[in-house]
């Protein structure tokens, strides 16, 4: 009997919480301990995804550690009308300027569609964040801009850094947004924002109850890619961003990032707890996780 195989498209987040999306459209919401056990197939390879809803014409392997799951070719034309690669002029939707905060000293500015609320800041697994200012996409692109160098705040901090630094975020809501709250104080000073964009008032709020980070004990290592014959089985205690939290026997907390699993074809496993993907140990050099 052949075995029953599944192809993840990868973590999403609404209010609801997240859930993985399966090729067709199916979810499965993720709850706190819920278990999370699959495996990839002995002698199956991980293949191009391919792009903006077409699959790749070569089925190009991609490599295990790729956090994209993309050839080259389709990572190109992926991002050729994205307004993250700054390819996006025209949209008529109003969009929100915001600062997140990952951790200390680590924030940044960005902008998300208005029509998406917070569902961009819980997918880069930003602990806290403040709304700056909402308008058309240029005039939030260009505040955008002003504040990065203003404020001297990156517009992209890379996921091996923020959940590193997981383990030891302040205990109080008020000091998590300490950094925020000053950083849209200077920008709010600034004033010579573009006209068309509407100032917003300082108001933080806080995704680590959405996360289940206060109730979950430090990750001890991450897993850094998936291999054909390997599986994993554990509890989930917390997720943030891309990263599930898993509890696996023998191992403590281990994070599962859910951009490795896009392009393996995954069956479940009925096994108990237990990880035989490559791990990377939290108390190791940490250059060059990902």
């Amino acid at each position: 009997m052949a075995a029953q195989k599944w192809t993840c498209t990868g973590l999403r987040w609404s209010l609801e919480g997240p859930a993985l999306v399966w090729s067709g459209g199916r979810r499965s919401a993720l709850t706190w301990g819920k278990r999370v056990a699959f495996g990839v197939l002995d002698g199956t390879a991980r293949q191009c995804v391919g792009a903006r809803g077409h699959l790749c014409p070569t089925r190009t392997p991609v490599p295990g550690r790729s956090t994209g799951a993309r050839c080259e070719e389709c990572a190109r034309l992926d991002r050729a009308h994205s307004v993250a690669a700054d390819t996006i002029a025209d949209d008529p939707r109003p969009y929100r300027v915001y600062l997140a905060w990952f951790g200390p000293g680590l924030v940044k500015v960005g902008i998300t569609a208005a029509e998406r609320g917070s569902a961009r800041l819980l997918e880069q697994g930003a602990v806290c964040f403040s709304w700056l200012g909402t308008g058309p996409l240029m005039a939030a692109r260009r505040t955008e801009e002003l504040l990065r160098a203003a404020l001297g705040v990156p517009d992209r901090i890379p996921y091996a850094v923020k959940r590193t630094v997981r383990a030891s975020l302040p205990a109080g809501a008020e000091e998590r947004a300490a950094e925020v709250v000053a950083l849209h104080a200077r920008a709010v000073s600034l004033g010579n924002w573009p006209e068309s964009l509407v100032p917003a008032p300082c108001q933080v709020m806080d995704h680590m109850d959405e996360f289940g980070l206060q109730r979950a004990e430090p990750a001890a290592g991450a897993v850094i890619e998936l291999v054909a014959g390997g599986r994993v089985g554990g509890e989930l205690v917390a997720a943030a961003g891309p990263d599930l939290h898993l509890a696996v026997e023998g191992r403590g907390v281990l994070v599962l990032d859910t951009r490795l699993l896009p392009g393996w074809e995954l069956t479940p496993t009925q096994e108990g707890g237990q990880i035989t993907f490559p791990v990377k140990d939290f108390g190791a050099r940490q250059d060059g996780l990902f």
